[in-house]
């Protein structure tokens, strides 16, 4: 039950239960997917009427603090990360924002030719020497996003020798390669079963797959695929108005 508020002036009140809620929210004491008290208890208790409330639980909706389902209530919604669109973002990055443990762990790496499905992802202009590799990413231990990654060797012939198995392979092209151009592709898909398995989701469940492929002046780099519960990850693009001629 929350204590009751003292009275205070409508604006400095409106503010202090906003307070109170987000602080039960960030601190963890109220987890992802807890229901909040109804209106009409959250109205008793801090003695306000239900508009009062219901303003801040808009604005809290509005902040992608909680999610409110029609005739169920407001509930804690589910961390989102949030990565611009045309940046290269670091997952560890992302995980940390959240205030949840970032851990790693690389699943498989191996070096072999590219095959037809590569090149076509890479967009090759023949066959060359790759380094394939997939990665787990997680937080909180949980799985938040399946790493599938190409490195073309005849531009990155250091990654053959590269160990995947502390380092991400996606930080370590970071430090070492510079590039010069990225292109994304975003694309939701239904987990299959080799993915609900890797991110421990049920078979046909939403995922947000994030592809990538960068460039610098000896060619392409590196071609990767992160693939995200869809309820994990958001991807934010900001434009501004092309001037008019």
């Amino acid at each position: 039950m929350i204590r009751n508020a003292k009275r205070a002036p409508a604006a400095s009140l409106h503010q202090r239960i906003l307070s109170d809620l987000e602080h039960r929210i960030v601190s963890g004491q109220w987890p992802p997917g807890h229901r909040l008290p109804f209106e009409v208890d959250l109205a008793e208790s801090y003695k306000v009427s239900r508009m009062t409330v219901n303003k801040v639980l808009t604005q809290m909706a509005g902040a992608g603090l909680i999610e409110r389902r029609r005739k169920l209530g407001s509930f804690v919604a589910q961390p989102q990360a949030q990565s611009a669109i045309l940046e290269i973002h670091d997952i560890e990055t992302e995980v940390r924002s959240l205030n949840l443990a970032y851990d790693y762990r690389l699943l498989e790496q191996a070096k072999r030719m590219a095959s037809a499905d590569d090149i076509a992802n890479f967009g090759l202009a023949r066959k060359a020497g790759v380094l394939a590799s997939r990665s787990l990413h997680l937080a909180g231990g949980v799985p938040f996003c399946l790493e599938d990654r190409l490195i073309n060797l005849a531009v990155v012939p250091q990654a053959a020798d590269a160990d995947f198995s502390q380092t991400p392979p996606g930080t370590w092209l970071t430090r070492q390669v510079p590039w010069s151009t990225a292109e994304h592709t975003i694309r939701a898909i239904a987990a299959d079963p080799a993915l609900a398995r890797a991110l421990s989701i049920p078979k046909h469940a939403p995922c947000l797959v994030v592809q990538r492929r960068t460039w610098n002046g000896e060619g392409p780099v590196t071609f990767a695929r992160f693939s995200y519960p869809a309820d994990k990850h958001v991807v934010v693009a900001r434009f501004t108005p092309a001037s008019s001629t």
